[in-house]
């Protein structure tokens, strides 16, 4: 066998070598990190401070902001840096890094929308027993359990990548170090790895799904017997916001993993990519917030009470 050397470091490929576009990619994705920190910190403090929201279903809206917030920073920052820099190099303990943490938010996303889904089930379906079922306890205990499952399967994965020697290419074709393209440049045998992403990636996702699936089957049932219009209307309205949320995190992240033969479209595969780390952290504030009259009520009152502050300082100057 020849000599091969080993690597200490990659190179992030980025979404673009074309010098002319590094600087609308470096604005357009500094704007849009901005306004993802704004939305999911404002939905957060919102939460927090106003007590008509100090309920499940909001509850839960918090945990999620709070997710997309620590999603997008994992990833913007190291993108914005590399664009400004003009440097995509990374060393191997942080690229790992990387992966663990995006493994466990992304993870995490993905029990925590099953969950918002049961919580929407039983507030619909079951809204006699809703105060006693979905105690502030119980929602305490949820989030606890998606945490640590999800910290349990990104800490299998990043284990099982510790193994891996890497002395081909040192390029990995993303804008981080997204597991799939990161198992790509490895000369080491990766078939424990990818046989875990399905078992591991199958469990979670099907269960996650399946909880989904059944909570909606019985809240349109349930809603399709409501014969007040209003009401019907304010529970689609949370309903389509939710789904639509599933749907652009669910789908967009099931096309990158479990997808065959994925190193043929790098292209496509940036895309996604940028869709559910980048675009969705964006959208989920703004698709729950905009559509919500609670938020939107929370939201007025708020900036009510600080403009009148600032008016009420300015007359006494």
């Amino acid at each position: 066998m020849r000599n091969q050397t080993i690597l200490n470091e990659f190179l992030l490929s980025g979404l673009s070598d074309l010098p002319a576009l590094q600087l609308p990619l470096f604005l357009f994705f500094l704007h849009t990190y901005l306004l993802t920190f704004i939305w999911n910190f404002l939905i957060i403090v919102l939460v927090v401070i106003d007590t008509r929201l100090h309920v499940p279903m909001y509850f839960f809206l918090g945990n999620l902001a709070g997710l997309d917030l620590c999603y997008s920073s994992l990833t913007v920052p190291r993108m914005l840096f590399n664009l400004y820099t003009k440097t995509r190099k990374i060393t191997i303990p942080a690229c790992i890094t990387q992966v663990f943490f995006f493994f466990f938010f992304s993870t995490t996303e993905f029990l925590l929308l099953a969950v918002m889904s049961y919580d929407r089930y039983i507030a619909i379906c079951q809204p006699l027993h809703y105060t006693q079922i979905m105690s502030g306890k119980v929602c305490v205990q949820l989030a606890c359990i998606v945490w640590c499952l999800a910290c349990t399967n990104a800490l299998i994965h990043t284990l099982c990548g510790l193994n891996l020697k890497f002395c081909g290419s040192d390029v990995i074709e993303s804008f981080f170090c997204d597991f799939p393209q990161f198992l790509q440049i490895s000369c080491s045998d990766i078939f424990i790895n990818v046989l875990l992403i399905f078992i591991l990636g199958g469990i979670l996702g099907v269960c996650s799904l399946t909880l989904i699936a059944l909570s909606y089957v019985s809240i349109f049932r349930t809603v399709l017997k409501i014969k007040v219009k209003g009401k019907m209307s304010k529970v689609f309205s949370t309903c389509t916001s939710h789904l639509t949320v599933v749907f652009i995190f669910y789908f967009s992240s099931i096309f990158n993993y479990f997808r065959p033969s994925p190193n043929q479209h790098f292209a496509v595969d940036k895309v996604a990519s940028v869709f559910y780390a980048v675009i969705a952290p964006l959208l989920n504030p703004l698709i729950y917030s905009l559509r919500n009259q609670d938020f939107r009520r929370a939201f007025y009152n708020v900036f009510r009470k600080i403009v009148s502050t600032a008016m009420g300082k300015m007359n006494i100057h």
